[in-house]
Order: C-alpha cells, then structure tokens, then sequence
C-alpha cells in the first residue's frame, strides 16, 4: 500500500515490463495478429488457406445441375474447371449421331446426341434457383434444353440441302446480307486481325482506349453472327483466335459497359450456342476482372474499371455514372452467376435495382446521371436514347429471361414506360410520334438514332402488359418506328442520322453536320425486324432492304464497311471505321429481317443474341 502511494512508482510487471511498456507491446502483437489473419483472407489465391479457417460452403441448391446443364462443373476461384465437358460441334465439324438419327432433329433437337445426358438433367430442374435463400429478386436458371427446343430453326448445318430451297426473293436477300458479313469479316481478317476494329481506307486495325489492352473486339462480337450465318470456316479463324491469342492479363483502364456487352455478351452468346469451354471460362474471368468497378459507396459501379491489379477504382465525390451502363449488366451477370456458382455477379447488379428502388424518381422518370457515392441523381436529363436507352431494354429482357417470373423487372419497365410516354411521348404537327428528351421539366424536341431501337422494344413488351394497353403499345411501336424510318427517308443516303428533330417546321431531319453522321447503327433495322415479327406487314421487310442496299452504295468500300459523315450528301466521306456491332447486330438483324419465319421464334429464347433488340440483348453505344 505504501508503495503504490510513492509519487512516480510503477510496478513491473511479472515479465519485468513496465505499464506502457507493456502496452507498447500488446499493440505490437494486436498489429501482428490482424496483418496474419489478413493475409489469410485477403491475400490473392487463398482460398485453401480460407477452408483452415471457415466451415465449408454450402452448395446451393441446383448448382450440381445448372452444371450439367452447360456440361461443367462450377467454377472455382481462377482455376480451370476439372474434366471439362465434350463440346458441341463447332461449325466444320461433323456429328455422327447426328447423320446417324436425323428425326430427332424435329423439335429441338438441334443439340447433338452426345448432349442428351445433360440436357436430360437439365430437363429435370426447370425451376432450380441460382440464388441464396433470402436473396432479393427472383431465382433464375438457363433450361439448355427448352432453349434448343425452341430454336425454330435446327443449330447450324442441319438445315435440308439449301439447293433443294426455292429460288425466290427473300432467299436471295439473305445470300446478299451474307455475302455482306462474310465480306466484312475477311476484309477485317486481311488488315485488322486481333485489332478491335478494322479501318477500311487505311487498311489497318485500330485499338482504341475503351477497352483497357483488351484486343479482338471484332473477332468476339463477330461470334455468334458467323454461327448463326453458317459461316464455318470463318467461325473457326474466330474460334481459334479467342483460344490461342485473346489475353487477360491487361492493365488498362476500360469501359465497364463496352467490355460486358462487346465481350462478355459476346463470349456467353457463343458458349451457349456452341457448348465450347474456352468461351465460358474466358466470359468468367473477363467477368471477374469487371468487379473492383463496383467498389464504390453505394455499390453503382463506375463507369471505368482498371484493370491494373491492386487498383480498385473507387469512386469519387464528382463522378457519375450513366443510367444505360450500370443499368446494362443484369443480363450476363446472371448468366455469369449460373455458369461459374460465383453468386457475387449476381448479387452486384441485384444491389442496382435495390437502389434504384429506393430513391426518389422525379415524376417516375429516371434520370441518366447518378451518384455512385451519395445515390443521388447528379442531373435531371432523362433520355430514352443515349445514356439511358438500354437500361430499359434491360428491363424487359429480365422479365422473359426469368420465364416471366421476375416481377421486380416487369413492374419498374411498366411503371417507366408510362412516364415517358406521360412525359416525353410527342406528335409533331406533321403526324410523326417521337419521344423527346427531358432536360429538368423542359423538353428537346430530337430524337437520337440509338432511341429508334424503342418501336422494337415496346413491341416486344406489347404482349404482356395489361390487356387493354396491348393494342395501343403495337400501335405505339408501330409509329415510332415509322417515324425512324423517315428519318432515313428523308436523307440523301436513304440512312439515318445520329439525331433529328422536330421544330421551325422540319421534322424527322438533322439540324446541324455534328449530327448528320450515321456509324453503322442498328436499331432502326432492329426496330423493322420487331414489328415484322410481331405483324408478317410486308412494309417492314421492304424497309430493311432499303437499309441493305444503301449500306451497300454508300458505306461499302474497298477494304471493308464504313460509317459516313453526311447522310444528306449523294456524295458522303466516310470516317474509316467499321464498328464492330456492325458484324455484330446491324447484319444479323438485316439477315433476320429477311427470313425470320425459319429462323428464330419470337420470344422463345431467354436471353442469348438471337431474340432480343440488341440481339444479345446489349447496351446501345453512347
């Protein structure tokens, strides 16, 4: 007692240390402890240390036979998955059983024999989840099977023999859209190939700065077009490419949305065509490259991503992102959750629609720019063209995706399309229907080439909205894509501009040259290929025609496709580019557009870029 009443004696402690000293060493040994367990969990490639650790994670239920279904077994980390599944016969190659049992090609049997054990299992789990119990939003699982089943037309090379075809004029019309892509793709091949793009008077490639060192753009957006077009041995130089030449490890910086809708979209399209292995493992880890982009204060990804490692991209206080990018993931993030049983794709773009919920929407308007920190809308500018234009086709691709289930998605693309035709749907005084653009309660009265992909998307959701709206959103549909089209009617070119408007008694025509271009856009002749789907009016098919045949006199050039830069000149200069959704959509709505009744049944496929305005339903370039 007499000690501890000494002014300045501190007792030791039992080791001989001193108070502060022994302080100084406990914060030491906390310090030491944390940065051990830290590099157990979050150090790259520790996952075998985790599982010392962590009990072992339970399998979600039915991810055994989504699986199957696809014929691998879920992914694990970066590894390769163990004893990859045989694949389907790419294009070339023949199938024995396939020549051995030709009757089983009738309904849906364009799947070769070999596949018949997984899709048997598959068959078996029709409503088998992906997703967590207690996960927000709606299960969803790929039925293989039922896909192939609905392709009206047989999967490639089993069609009769097309000599026995009667000659007629729509058979001639495909040959032409054909003979088109099988020109673009060789024209890219000679002087382009492994670039992103091909520049047609120069007779070079070009890489751009959008895709953060990532190489081929052309060559994976090309994919499924040369499948579907039966274009064997250019799939195969395409095929070949991606296995022997197209890298990830990249340290740029990239567009979050060009590389999920160019790349991603494009790699999943060709896996679930072809059944190929290096197309899903590739899709899965370009996807899991895109994640530090969704590191932010609210989890609204940004609209760039490094790929740099260790740079996680976070957001900052002045940023925003765009309404059409962030809202143009849903899709292939699904797809890339089923496929590898990695739920964090899945549960990121489920996260956006969780914020999208909540915050306040002027008018029931979504405006296109948002704070990734805050959650706030930036700015009130709403658009159905750029920057908020596939954010709802998005939505009502969700909807059939999900078999009709996710009701989240149905409501909020309902809820939205009444809003904008309350505000921004107008008829100019010469009768033409437009949707305008909303700047904060004024309006623009222009409409953008990439909002002419509207007529198609509500057309496709006429179906399932409410039974007395159907008719007047197929009525509605019709007439904005009739507007679209004399967009181009009224040019010199027959194509049209980037964007048109609607005032001092011009309607339907551009304004100014900055907006006179055309870049090989698709959405006006996706739009016909909706409504010809939807009606069988002949007007449609002869609208897309006109598109082909002035593709053909104004954008064709020695070396390849390019855009122009006056549609009102006879006489355009072109701006050295071929895009590649051109090879992509453009060509392969054109082709569908002329013989859609064998091809493709509306509606009858989920998600893949056969049945859909962005055939894999893709964002529209901003």
């Amino acid at each position: 007692m007499l000690m501890r009443k000494v002014p300045g004696f501190v007792p030791a402690s039992p080791w001989g240390l001193r108070l502060p000293q022994k302080f100084l060493f406990l914060l030491f040994l906390s310090g030491l402890v944390t940065l051990c367990f830290g590099a157990l969990f979050l150090l790259p490639h520790s996952s075998r240390l985790k599982r010392l650790f962590l009990a072992p994670r339970t399998q979600q239920p039915g991810l055994e036979v989504v699986a199957e279904i696809a014929g691998h077994a879920p992914a694990r980390e970066q590894e390769p998955p163990p004893n990859p599944a045989p694949a389907a016969p790419a294009p070339g190659e023949d199938d024995p059983s396939s020549r051995a049992s030709p009757r089983r090609r009738k309904g849906g049997c364009g799947a070769p024999a070999h596949r018949a054990p997984r899709e048997a299992t598959a068959a078996r789990g029709n409503s088998i989840p992906a997703s967590r119990p207690g996960d927000e939003g709606v299960s969803f699982h790929f039925d293989f099977n039922a896909f192939r089943s609905r392709l009206r037309h047989p999967v490639l090379g089993m069609r009769a023999d097309e000599s026995q075809e009667p000659q007629s004029r729509v058979r001639a019309q495909r040959e032409k859209v054909k003979e088109m892509m099988q020109f673009a793709w060789q024209s890219y091949k000679r002087y382009a190939m492994g670039k992103n793009e091909l520049r047609p008077l120069t007779k070079d490639g070009y890489e751009g700065n959008m895709f953060g060192g990532l190489s081929g753009a052309t060559v994976i957006d090309s994919l499924d077009t040369l499948y579907l077009m039966e274009l064997k041995e250019e799939f195969q130089e395409a095929k070949a490419w991606v296995e022997e030449s197209f890298h990830l490890n990249v340290s740029g910086e990239a567009s979050l949305f060009e590389v999920n809708i160019r790349y991603i979209g494009g790699l999943l399209s060709a896996f679930y065509l072809t059944g190929e292995e290096v197309f899903r493992i590739k899709a899965i880890r370009l996807g899991e490259k895109l994640l530090p982009a969704f590191n932010t204060p609210t989890g609204i990804p940004k609209g760039v991503v490094s790929f740099k490692s260790g740079s996680w991209g976070w957001a900052t206080a002045g940023s925003s992102s765009i309404l059409a990018e962030f809202g143009s993931l849903h899709l292939e993030f699904l797809h890339l959750t089923e496929l590898s049983g990695n739920q964090v794709f899945a549960e990121k773009v489920r996260n956006i629609r969780k914020v999208l919920r909540k915050i306040e929407k002027p008018f029931g308007l979504y405006p296109n720019f948002l704070s990734p920190v805050s959650g706030n809308w930036v700015q009130h500018h709403v658009s159905v063209g750029g920057l908020g234009d596939s954010f709802y086709e998005y939505l009502i691709k969700s909807w059939l995706m999900s078999g009709k289930t996710d009701m989240e998605a149905k409501n909020m693309y309902y809820e939205a399309l009444e809003a904008i035709e309350t505000y921004l749907l107008n008829v100019s005084p010469g009768g033409l229907t437009y949707i305008a653009e909303w700047r904060g309660g004024i309006l623009d009265h222009k409409m953008g080439h990439l909002a002419c992909f509207s007529g198609g998307m509500i057309a496709l959701g006429a179906e399932d909205a409410k039974e007395e709206k159907r008719a007047h959103y197929r009525e509605l549909a019709a007439q904005i894509t009739k507007t679209c089209h004399e967009s181009y009617a009224r040019s010199d070119t027959k194509l049209g501009p980037e964007a048109f408007w609607f005032n001092s008694g011009r309607e339907a025509v551009a304004t100014q040259l900055s907006e006179s271009y055309y870049i090989l856009r698709p959405e006006v002749v996706e739009s016909y290929m909706y409504l010809w789907r939807q009606t069988h009016n002949p007007i449609y098919r002869e609208w897309g025609w006109e598109v082909v045949l002035a593709l053909e006199k104004y954008c064709r050039t020695e070396a390849g496709f390019s855009g122009i830069q006056d549609v009102y000149s006879s006489t355009p200069s072109h701006d050295n580019k071929q895009q590649s959704f051109f090879l992509a959509e453009t060509l392969k709505r054109a082709l569908a557009g002329g013989e859609i009744s064998s091809f493709w049944q509306l509606n009858s496929i989920p998600w893949i870029k056969i049945s859909t305005t962005q055939d894999r339903p893709r964002g529209k370039r901003n």
